[in-house]
């Protein structure tokens, strides 16, 4: 027996409140985290994503506090990312109740926050989360995707293929892979990057980004995603977790 598929809501914070918009613009009021949390729970998903979207030093006290709520009342894994610059910022989320972290800005600036993380808490703590599109503005990359930063306003010369492997090598225990050009289009995933992406790590991959109906989160699956991400068409009524793993089922994938 196989490893199953996990489907993880993601619940972008800002504010203290679960917002979403597309390609990180124009964003609406999605509900409180805690109690939106504890809905996926009891709906069936298997892990769930708390991100910081403003990231700011207040911010980030209200991530703990929020974290702290969602932990009780939840009984699957949590992952918290946005904002998390020390590891010092990981010790206080696992101490509020988190079990895993996403690094991203901060693992650009310093790549070894990656491998400090994981020397303390162990590789199973650390997610690391690729923001990449395809390449533009005159950038080139090997791979043809550029890892951004700032909710993909500013775009890296850094090989977001690449970016990935040296991740890995630097004990990151999953990638999560956001396509920037997909976010919140709910167009699909961005198949081709996810299979770039599956050739150069061996690391759990988890597919975020453009997720609109069942189908394309098999699509996702076959494309080499051991878990799938999304976060408006659960927000706002389109799509279930349920109806998300039936598909999922019915294409041959194994979920919980």
């Amino acid at each position: 027996m196989g490893v199953a598929l996990r489907v993880i809501p993601c619940l972008d914070v800002d504010g203290g409140r679960v917002v979403k918009g597309v390609n990180f613009r124009d964003l609406r009021d999605a509900g409180d985290p805690a109690e939106l949390a504890a809905r996926y729970d009891a709906e069936g998903a298997d892990e769930i994503t708390l991100l910081d979207v403003s990231a700011s030093a207040a911010g980030h006290d209200i991530m703990v506090e929020i974290v702290r709520r969602a932990a009780d009342e939840v009984f699957v894994p949590l992952t918290v990312g946005g904002g998390i610059r020390r590891v010092e910022d990981v010790d206080r989320l696992l101490r509020a109740g988190a079990d895993k972290v996403g690094v991203n800005t901060a693992a650009l600036d310093d790549p070894t926050l990656i491998e400090r993380i994981a020397d303390r808490f162990g590789s199973q703590v650390v997610v690391l989360s690729v923001d990449a599109r395809r390449c533009r503005d005159g950038l080139a990359t090997p791979s043809g995707y550029q890892v951004t930063t700032h909710g993909g306003r500013r775009g890296l010369a850094q090989d977001a293929v690449e970016w990935a492997r040296i991740g890995q090598e630097l004990g990151a225990g999953e990638i999560l892979l956001n396509s920037m050009d997909a976010d919140g289009t709910t167009n699909g995933f961005d198949l081709a990057m996810l299979q770039a992406v599956r050739q150069a790590v061996s690391l759990p991959l988890i597919a975020s980004g453009g997720a609109g109906q069942p189908a394309d989160f098999a699509a996702a699956a076959a494309s080499g995603a051991d878990a799938v991400l999304a976060a408006s068409v659960f927000h706002f009524g389109q799509l279930t977790i349920s109806q998300v793993k039936q598909a999922l089922a019915e294409a041959g994938f194994e979920v919980r």
